[in-house]
């Protein structure tokens, strides 16, 4: 277990007063809401946001403070810790906290020093509010897909971090006398691992919304589960690549094909497109489909293949031969040297 440093993460001095706690507190969770950031660095700021929390229900509340200086004054951030004897009547285990609360609010520290408290306080009105549940709460989650495996479609089975609202603060982040929710830490959201089936719609779109049924989170009075709702967002793969609202991929021709020209079968988000490639196309050259790439603002970008020159995977000795006869000229571009 590690030493948590309550002064340190708000950064106040050990004889900061309320309200200089009170406006550290609000600084810093202005700065790290995870509503303020997206992407990877929201797992960041929901563990910063967390600390932030943990920090304020200890140093705003007069007997969780005074318990915590009696023992905190000499210890340093991230050390390992062990109570003093005589700390605690009876320290509480973080198992103990998370079977009340759920996995993933306060810290395993915060559990052990004050979790009788908080279980005392909270426990039973916790309990309370489930019971009066009819339906369990609809739980929201991100699905990063390959755009080739959008494409493909299909059904899968995908471990998705499911976030869903808090049920003991019911998504609100406080409970009682403003006090910071333990279950969630103050997010008013929690959030565990989950594996789903999913089939994946013809004509796939950027952040399009699927709705499944009974995937979210149960009722905790056996009644009816709530929803899953995937928001859908296409990134690049090996061979389709996002370029803002166009999709780039890469076209292998065999020589002939860009000498003659002619029909090719490409597979687009819309399912299979014909391509007509012009006579004498080099290689490198960048073939536009108008309106086959991905949704922004209202309308659709452009597809675009990229010509690479190709041969079959296997060639006949006649074939090989007539390869030999092109000998001549200069090929130049890309790294190789004029």
């Amino acid at each position: 277990m590690k030493f948590q440093d309550y002064y340190e993460v708000l950064g106040v001095s050990r004889d900061a007063g309320e309200d200089e706690i009170k406006k550290a507190y609000t600084r810093l969770a202005l700065k790290w809401h995870p509503d303020r950031h997206q992407g990877a660095s929201r797992a960041d700021a929901e563990a910063k946001f967390k600390q932030i929390n943990e920090a304020k229900e200890v140093l705003l509340d007069p007997v969780k403070r005074r318990k915590y200086d009696q023992f905190g004054r000499h210890w340093e951030h991230g050390q390992d810790f062990t109570p003093p004897p005589g700390a605690r009547a009876r320290p509480v285990a973080p198992e103990e906290f998370a079977a009340v609360f759920g996995e993933g609010g306060f810290s395993d520290f915060f559990a052990s020093m004050f979790g009788e408290d908080v279980l005392g306080r909270f426990g039973s009105s916790r309990a309370a509010r489930a019971a009066r549940a009819r339906r369990g709460h609809d739980a929201h989650a991100e699905l990063r897909l390959g755009i080739g495996q959008a494409i493909a479609g299909g059904k899968r089975s995908f471990e998705l971090s499911t976030t869903a609202s808090c049920p003991s603060c019911g998504g609100a982040g406080t409970l009682d006398d403003d006090h910071v929710c333990p279950a969630c830490a103050g997010l008013g959201s929690v959030r565990k691992r989950q594996t789903v089936e999913v089939t994946l719609p013809h004509a796939i779109r950027d952040g399009m919304k699927l709705r499944l049924r009974g995937l979210g989170d149960p009722d905790d009075d056996g009644g009816e589960a709530g929803d899953l709702y995937l928001t859908l967002v296409l990134e690049s793969d090996d061979t389709y690549r996002r370029r803002g609202p166009d999709i780039e991929a890469d076209l292998p021709l065999a020589p002939w094909e860009a000498l003659e020209g002619g029909p090719v079968e490409i597979r687009t988000l819309d399912g299979t497109a014909t391509l007509n490639v012009p006579p004498d196309t080099a290689s490198g050259a960048r073939l536009r489909m108008r309106g086959l790439g991905l949704e922004r603002d209202g309308r659709r970008g452009d597809f675009y293949a990229v010509v690479r020159l190709a041969l079959p995977e296997t060639l006949s000795e006649r074939q090989k031969q007539l390869i030999r006869e092109m000998k001549g000229g200069m090929v130049r571009g890309g790294a190789r040297k004029a």
